[in-house]
């Protein structure tokens, strides 16, 4: 009886987004919204327990809402503050990124220069008490919205920090913050790597990206040694269109088409070009891109690639060729509405999932490769359109494994991280440190056996195998005897796992101690001393020849 209403809310919103999707005519517009009134009315004066207004109507927008497509939705009043976050890389609060585990919520990083930094808080601190109230039992999310606020607001907290160690013990420590407008640089660094190529970390297009670009850009250009630009893509999930097209235009001629879009019918296209003079049309260029590359990142690696610009080099990306827009709504609300779809310099639209089209239970999927079309670059070269950006260099990565899949997920790295920095202070240049056989011993001995988990691959298929030979009936002693033997040679030893995988390992680690000695720069760095994408890119861009044949024009 609790689902009544909404099951019926639900349906007659259903019925709204049908009618809307046949082209319904005003009139049956105006009638279904009649009947949705109607049944709530019924509702609220009838049915037998009292209704949550609020939550009836914002779960009768969600059931209509995710019928169209992921990107479109309502944003009530009080949840307005992260998109605003996102669209404008600001907020008020302490500047600290959070997480949880084992039912405790934690700093996993606190941001350089913010108030969190400054007072002290580090990675692995566990909330105790904001404003003098418990929050043990609270999630991350409603901590993280007890400390964001007005800028110049005060707020004082708690935490304990957990070292575990017989010199070292846990320690609760008192904080009184004021509370800054906090930026989200979306250029988290740049530099030179490779020796000479010019190395750009994007991971928002907010509307600081394009400025943030463009300086590093200009500096990494005065630098005699820098030959060539990497512009990294990769897990940037998009943002603004115009932080796109302008980004763009920092390579190409001032007037060149990046994008245009497309809504209902052909009086709302709008074409994007380029309106700046650009800062160099020349210079060898690669654009990293992995699979939750999306959006904007999808315009400027595609235009680019489309262009003949730069060599894309990665996985394929996301896939997203929607368009949103803002709406305001009455009561300070706001909806954000899918408004057209986006075409890159090609023509092609590289959306991955016809939304429109959806299989009889309700579920949508990608694209197939087979039912894409072929689109040609301006040098004629073939691309294609439904599933993304294809690279034209595709990376080669290791396959996943379960230890260092464990070993990340369950936090070990991260509080080996946390005791060995505070038993370490002093760690030199972060251009010189390496995981060295000390720190790698002195982690594996951080690691408990008893506690640790994880998929021994050889023992489940040898139980599988086990398991197959009696159904079938081939288990006799002869093979029993055998598997046994199998099961004596291929026994998971976890140091000698360890061992085995000591370099992924380190790729994890590595970072991860990094930040505690010099915050998420650092932490960039040393990601980039092992990183196969910049590898990839590097053997192209340091190769003219090579780099000059990937984006040549194709020979009739």
């Amino acid at each position: 009886m609790k689902k009544l209403p909404f099951i019926i809310i639900a349906a007659v919103t259903a019925a709204i987004v049908a009618g809307a999707a046949t082209r319904s005519s005003k009139n049956d517009i105006v009638r279904n919204l009649d009947i949705f009134n109607a049944v709530y009315k019924n509702l609220q004066t009838a049915y037998v327990d009292t209704i949550d207004a609020d939550k009836s109507i914002n779960t009768a927008i969600s059931a209509m809402l995710n019928e169209i497509d992921p990107y479109t939705e309502y944003i009530p009043e009080q949840e307005q503050e992260e998109f605003m976050t996102i669209s404008t890389g600001e907020y008020g609060g302490i500047g600290a990124y959070i997480g949880a585990r084992d039912g405790k919520v934690f700093i996993s990083e606190p941001r350089e220069g913010t108030p969190s930094q400054r007072a002290g808080l580090k990675p692995g601190d566990v909330f105790l008490t904001i404003d003098g109230d418990s929050v043990t039992t609270l999630s991350s999310d409603k901590i993280s919205k007890m400390l964001r606020g007005q800028a110049g607001t005060r707020v004082r907290m708690s935490v304990r920090r957990p070292y575990g160690s017989s010199t070292l013990q846990d320690t609760v420590l008192n904080f009184d913050f004021t509370r800054e407008k906090i930026d989200i640089n979306p250029v988290p660094y740049y530099g030179v790597v490779r020796d000479n190529i010019g190395y750009i970390q994007l991971t928002t297009f907010n509307d600081k990206a394009f400025q943030k670009v463009r300086d590093a850009l200009v500096e990494l250009r005065k630098d005699p040694r820098v030959k060539s630009i990497v512009l990294d893509l990769r897990n940037n999930g998009g943002g603004l269109l115009e932080s796109a097209v302008q980004i763009v235009g920092l390579f190409v001629p001032k007037g060149t088409e990046v994008v245009r879009t497309r809504g209902k019918g052909m009086i709302n296209e709008k074409i994007y070009k380029t309106t700046q003079k650009p800062i160099d049309t020349e210079i060898p260029l690669a654009v990293l891109i992995n699979n939750s590359s999306a959006s904007a990142s999808e315009i400027v690696s595609g235009s680019l690639q489309d262009l003949d610009r730069a060599v894309i080099v990665g996985e394929r990306s996301f896939g997203k060729g929607l368009v949103q827009s803002t709406r305001s709504l009455p009561y300070n609300g706001l909806m954000k509405v899918t408004i057209a779809k986006y075409y890159i310099p090609s023509g092609r639209l590289i959306q991955a999932i016809d939304y429109s089209h959806r299989n009889p239970d309700g579920t949508v999927a990608r694209i197939p490769d087979s039912l894409t079309t072929v689109w040609h670059t301006r040098a004629g070269r073939e691309v294609r359109d439904g599933g993304g950006i294809t690279p034209d260099l595709k990376g080669d990565y290791p396959e996943g494994n379960r230890l260092v899949y464990n070993i990340v997920r369950d936090g070990w790295s991260f509080d080996f991280a946390n005791r060995y920095v505070a038993h370490n202070p002093d760690a030199g240049s972060v251009e010189d440190f390496e995981i060295t056989d000390t720190i790698f011993s002195r982690f594996k001995k951080s690691i408990d056996p008893a506690k640790f988990k994880y998929d021994r691959a050889c023992e489940v298929v040898l139980d599988q195998l086990e398991k197959s030979a009696k159904t079938e009936g081939y288990l006799n002693d002869s093979v029993q005897a055998r598997i046994d033997d199998l099961r004596k040679i291929l026994h998971h030893d976890l140091e000698h796992d360890l061992d085995l995988n000591r370099q992924l390992i380190a790729d994890y680690l590595g970072p991860e101690l990094a930040q505690r000695y010099w915050g998420e720069r650092g932490s960039i760095i040393q990601t980039l001393k092992n990183d196969q994408d910049v590898d990839s890119a590097a053997r192209i861009l340091q190769d003219p020849a090579r780099y000059r044949a990937i984006l040549s024009p194709v020979k009739k």
